[in-house]
């Protein structure tokens, strides 16, 4: 009967998380570049109480089925899932939407690289493209100089500046992981390499199936109200039915209890 208690409650820890999971996506639906983060659960291990399946049953005979008892259940992982969001006009000309595969580069405070999907990109006193919370973007990009009077950025990349002296232009690169999944999230739209995202690949916007730079335009988040609002609902279900498994072994034990002869 303990038993019980104890897979209901596995049930309702687990069911918690997927709140938890389900509310920081809702929280972020207005977030540049968010993408969404799905929980996934996993049963614990089983109890064989009596026999199992397969064993001998004697005069050659195999039993067909056993006696399991499972233990509850447990979040196996909560993945981010990389689809794209929409895209938004903005009209400013820092403001990049990566459409199809890829991650900008940004240098965080420590000095390692970090990754991102957030375009909403600014210049520094010093011309340093940077993101909404001061870090120097990188992915090829190069100072812009004061009095530069357009920036016009290519969906391949191709960044021209028109500026006193002339004309300049460069190019800019994008960078992508065989496993997104595998980032770490590092909070302020940064993600951080791991050894399960595998090493970072560099290439151009547009070329080897890379995704595109859009100019004047923000990456929304990916996260879909309605759906997240149905997982709310099956999460808060499946809370009070494991809630309820314990009332129910609670009522059990109290009826052993009282038994009398």
């Amino acid at each position: 009967m303990n038993l019980s208690l104890y897979s209901a409650a596995t049930g309702m820890e687990s069911q918690q998380l997927n709140l938890n999971t389900i509310a920081n996506n809702l929280a972020n639906v207005n977030t540049p570049g968010f993408k969404r983060s799905k929980i996934e659960f996993q049963d614990l291990l089983y109890q064989k109480p009596s026999k199992a399946a397969g064993t001998d049953s004697g005069g050659g005979n195999i039993t067909p089925t056993g006696v399991e008892v499972g233990n509850g259940a447990r979040v196996s992982a909560t993945s981010k899932v990389f689809t794209q969001g929409q895209l938004t006009s903005s009209g400013e000309s820092l403001d990049l939407a990566i459409q199809g595969d890829g991650f900008f580069e940004v240098q965080r405070p420590d000095g390692t690289v970090g990754y991102t999907r957030d375009g909403s990109f600014k210049r520094n006193p010093q011309g340093t493209v940077v993101t909404s919370d001061g870090l120097p973007v990188l992915s090829g990009f190069q100072a812009i100089p004061t009095g530069t009077s357009a920036i016009t950025i290519a969906e391949n990349g191709q960044v021209t500046l028109q500026t006193a002296n002339g004309t300049t232009s460069f190019r800019l690169t994008l960078t992508r992981f065989a496993n997104p999944s595998g980032l770490r999230s590092m909070g302020g739209n940064i993600y951080e390499e791991t050894p399960a995202s595998g090493s970072p690949e560099a290439g151009q916007p547009s070329e080897q199936a890379f995704g595109r730079v859009m100019q004047g335009y923000i990456e929304g988040s990916n996260v879909n109200i309605v759906e997240e609002m149905v997982n709310l609902i099956i999460a808060q279900r499946a809370y009070e039915i494991n809630s309820k498994s314990i009332q129910t072994s609670d009522e059990m034990l109290k009826n052993v209890a009282q038994m009398k002869n």
